[in-house]
C-alpha cells in the first residue's frame, strides 16, 4: 500500500527542462518547478520537519538549479541531482538552526495528502504513524513514496549502504503496518 501517487517526473523531461534554463528559456523554470517542487518539498520537509524552512530551501534549490543548469551534465538522474543540492541545503538549514521535532498535522497536507482525497482522520492516522518513525525512517519512505525513487538511488543520496537503505525502509513499513 502506498500513501501518496508516484510524482516523479521522467528523466528525460527533467533533463529537458534544465537544459532550456540553461538557454535562458522562461518557461524551462516554470515547467521543471511544476514537475519537481512536490518532491523537493516533501523531502526538505522530512529533513526539517518545518514548512517555514522547507518552503525557503525549496525556493533555493530553484536557485541553485537555475545558477548551476549551465554546468549541469546529464548522467540520465536529474531528479538525484535536483534532491542532493536540496538535500545540502537543508543540512546547511539544521546547522543554522539545530533543530528538530515533530511536523505539525497541517504541514503533513504539503506531502501531498490533501490532494489525494484523504480525509482529515486519514491525515491524523498517518501524523501519527510518521512519527514513530526516526528521522532516517521517515526520508526513506518519502523519498520512496512521495518521489518514487529507487532503493539504490535514495541509497547513493542519503550517502548510506544498499542494505541499510531497505532494512530501514521494512523496519519502516512494519512500523507503519503495526500502527496502522
Amino acid at each position: 500500500m502506498t500513501l501518496w501517487a508516484d510524482t516523479r517526473a521522467s528523466s528525460g523531461t527533467l533533463d529537458e527542462c534544465i537544459d532550456r534554463i540553461a538557454r535562458k528559456e522562461p518557461l524551462g523554470m516554470d515547467d521543471l518547478y511544476q514537475l519537481a517542487a512536490p518532491g523537493v518539498y516533501a523531502f526538505a520537509l522530512s529533513v526539517l520537519k518545518n514548512s517555514h524552512d522547507a518552503e525557503d530551501v525549496l525556493q533555493d534549490t530553484f536557485l541553485r538549479i537555475y545558477d548551476g543548469a549551465a554546468s549541469y551534465h546529464s548522467q540520465g538522474k536529474p531528479m538525484a541531482w535536483i534532491l542532493t543540492i536540496t538535500k545540502n541545503l537543508c543540512y546547511k538549514r539544521l546547522q543554522e538552526l539545530k533543530r528538530g521535532g515533530a511536523i505539525p498535522l497541517e504541514e503533513w497536507k504539503d506531502y501531498g495528502l490533501a490532494q489525494s482525497g484523504t480525509t482529515s482522520d486519514d491525515r491524523l492516522v498517518i501524523q501519527a504513524c510518521m512519527e514513530k518513525l526516526t528521522d532516517d525512517e521517515r526520508q526513506i519512505v518519502v523519498l520512496h513514496a512521495v518521489s518514487g525513487f529507487k532503493h539504490r538511488e535514495i541509497a547513493k543520496m542519503l550517502d548510506m549502504k544498499l542494505s541499510t537503505v531497505l532494512s530501514k525502509y521494512h523496519r519502516a513499513v512494519k512500523k507503519l503496518k503495526n500502527n496502522l
